[in-house]
Formats: C-alpha cells, sequence, structure tokens
C-alpha cells in the first residue's frame, strides 16, 4: 500500500513516497538494512558537530529485548507497533561534550538523525513509524538511561504490511487520507504570524 504525498509544489520522490504505516509485515530485517539505516544516521548534521543521539535497538530475532523495548511504549500503540520486527528508542545527549554546556540543540539533532534514517528506509522499501507515545520513566529506569541523556522517541521499522492485518479502528486510520496544514500557517515573513507575501 502508498499514500503519496499531495504536493503542491514539486519535491523528493523519497519525501513524497515517505508516510507513517501503522501495518508491518510478518518480514525480518536484515542487520546489513539495518546498519545501513544507523549509517545515514551517523552522517546526519550536528550543531558543532556532536552528533548527539544514541539508539536502542530490539528486533523480533531477539525476543527477550523485543519484549522489554515494547513494553516501553504505550498501551495504545503496541498493537501495531508490536507488528514491526525492528523497534527502537532514540536518545539525546543533554549537554556538550566540549564544555559540557546545555545543548539546546540536541532534540533538533537527533530528529534530523532520525528524518535521514526514515528517508534512507523509505528507498529500502521499509517504513518508519516515530512514536512520542512511550513511558519515558520506564524506558529511563529500564535502560539505565542517566540524566544527561533523555529519551526521545520510539521508534517502529518494518516492511509494509496491508491494512487487513489491523483492527478495524486502526485500519480506517490507516486508509484515510494523509494532510498538512497550508504553508500560509507556518511560513512568514516581517513578523511571527504574519504570512509571507510569496506564500
Amino acid at each position: 500500500m502508498e499514500k503519496p504525498a499531495d504536493n503542491q509544489y514539486p519535491i523528493n520522490e523519497l519525501l513524497k513516497q515517505r508516510w507513517s504505516s501503522l501495518a508491518f509485515a510478518d518480514k525480518m530485517v536484515s542487520s546489513e538494512v539495518l546498519l545501513s539505516l544507523l549509517e545515514a544516521a551517523r552522517w546526519s548534521p550536528s550543531c558543532f558537530n556532536e552528533q548527539p543521539w544514541s539508539f536502542i535497538v530490539a528486533t523480533k530475532e531477539n525476543p527477550t529485548e523485543y519484549d522489554r523495548l515494547l513494553s516501553c511504549i504505550v498501551e495504545g500503540n503496541q498493537p501495531w507497533a508490536g507488528l514491526a520486527p525492528v523497534l527502537m528508542l532514540s536518545v539525546a545527549q543533554l549537554s556538550f561534550d566540549k564544555n559540557n554546556k546545555p545543548n539546546r540543540h540536541a532534540f533538533h539533532d537527533v530528529g534530523l538523525a532520525v528524518a535521514s534514517l526514515t528517508f534512507q528506509a523509505t528507498e529500502m522499501g521499509l517504513r518508519v513509524h516515530q512514536m512520542g507515545g512511550f513511558h519515558l520513566d520506564k524506558a529511563r529506569e529500564l535502560y539505565k538511561i542517566s540524566a544527561e541523556y533523555e529519551p526521545v522517541a520510539a521508534i517502529a521499522i518494518g516492511y509494509p504490511g496491508e491494512p487487513d492485518i489491523l483492527p478495524e479502528s486502526l485500519r480506517e486510520r490507516e486508509l484515510s487520507p494523509r494532510s498538512r496544514k497550508p504553508m500560509s500557517s507556518f511560513v512568514f515573513t516581517g513578523e511571527f504570524g504574519q504570512t509571507a507575501s510569496f506564500i
């Protein structure tokens, strides 16, 4: 199943094809493919080249580790996230290595790394679905994540599956059209909230 973006202006095909599906096929992601996704993340830009991202990874090939990470995901997301053969937690380092000062760009940079991973995944025929719906404190406790780091998002990765494997409520969500705010609502000139004249 595909849900290409209904873009108003030309964009890269990977951007057009990327979407956060809920249905994942019962097909493992090889170590080689997974390493390519993480390599894409590794080469993302970051403030002062600090690369403040870390990833906790669990695959269905190791059920104990997989179930541990799945338990960090909120109950409402588990039915579909548990279909994905790969689960991750992205984690941000909150201060700079070079001077130990707070890195206010850390979450931004982790997001860039996951975007790179996501577009590499799209190129390789996989789907990536990021979630804010996970138990932060549980993740911190289970994985012994110190206060210098902050879990950012849970991530499900796998090959696309058919919508009919989902419960009806999720199937409707999977089949619904994609939508985006108009540019006029977020592109400004002159002052914040004033729509740019070229829109």
